[in-house]
């Protein structure tokens, strides 16, 4: 789990805690909540600004800490079970099912459990509403994909895995060892960001790319720089070793430019625009010049421009083969 969601589950966990512990001393507190003293401190000055709009002390959730013990004066509700209306066990329940069926977020089982007991608590309305997330035979209709659960089963305990990945940057399978971060949805698909130790970078590894995945017994250990920003979320790395394609687009497939990890160089008066877009391999960026059609044009390197000339004649050639 990551040092954020550790620390959010600490904080819901703390005021049911204080309250079933009045008086504790915040040496024996922190001993049993797993944190140092220090952090404790923290996390207590974080839970007195959760409140109202304006979020001074208090406003919320009311604490009483001395030197030595902490008491709640005010719990705003956190120690009773929350009562959900049918809207929003509905609501939860459709959050719940969509979470279970993207792969690598959470454990299957864990999610249908906690989608039979809403169903339960919230009654028929909310099951009515929510669908269901079982067959006939009451058994949970999706099974979770293997490679999924190993990396899921690798981000839980923090070891490293061996991959077997599609790139399709490069049109290519490779195989290599990384560092798990987390797992996160992207544009509707999941994906593991991962210290990857042949690039010695952090990069996105989308789930139903990943072809083969092997826990392995030793301790995962992304460095330091690759833990704690969001600056490593781009889909598409641009790696300065890569080949720089040189591309005119029509201005009329502006969108070419919003679906392709393209750089603009310069809008030209006929409205058309030249990009620039790193790739890893040949045959796939002729492919995909190609497919655009007249859109698209190739300025550079030599080589592309040969690439796609020659896969542009072969096509014509086949189209007079066909009619002769």
């Amino acid at each position: 789990m990551s040092t954020r969601l550790s620390r959010l589950a600490r904080l819901l966990n703390m005021v049911p805690y204080f309250m079933a512990n009045p008086g504790i001393s915040k040496e024996q507190a922190a001993d049993e909540l797993g944190v140092s003293v220090p952090n404790l401190m923290k996390d207590l000055d974080q839970l007195w600004v959760c409140g109202l709009p304006g979020y001074g002390p208090g406003d919320l959730i009311d604490l009483s800490f001395d030197e030595d013990t902490v008491s709640v004066i005010f719990s705003a509700g956190i120690d009773r079970p929350l009562r959900l209306t049918s809207t929003e066990a509905t609501v939860l329940l459709v959050a719940l099912r969509s979470l279970a069926e993207l792969p690598g977020m959470v454990d299957p089982t864990a999610a249908q459990g906690a989608i039979a007991k809403i169903e339960s608590a919230a009654g028929t309305a909310a099951r009515a509403m929510g669908g269901s997330g079982s067959d006939e035979d009451g058994a949970s209709s999706s099974a979770e994909n293997p490679v999924a659960a190993t990396v899921r089963s690798a981000l839980q305990h923090d070891r490293a895995l061996h991959l077997t990945y599609y790139s399709a940057s490069r049109d290519a399978v490779s195989e290599r060892i990384v560092d798990p971060i987390r797992s996160l949805l992207v544009d509707d698909h999941t994906y593991l960001q991962a210290w990857c130790r042949q690039a010695e970078g952090v990069r996105l590894f989308r789930f139903d790319r990943i072809d083969a995945a092997d826990e392995l017994d030793e301790a995962a250990a992304p460095p330091p720089q690759a833990l704690g920003t969001d600056e490593h979320l781009e889909l598409f790395s641009a790696d300065a070793g890569l080949p720089l394609a040189r591309l005119r687009i029509a201005g009329s497939h502006g969108w070419i430019i919003d679906n392709y990890p393209m750089d603009l160089v310069q809008t030209l008066p006929d409205g058309s625009v030249e990009v620039t877009m790193r790739y890893g391999s040949l045959e796939w960026m002729a492919r995909l010049v190609l497919g655009f059609g007249s859109a698209a044009r190739a300025l550079g390197p030599a080589e592309l421009v040969d690439a796609v000339r020659d896969r542009a004649r072969a096509s014509l050639d086949a189209y007079d083969a066909l009619e002769a």
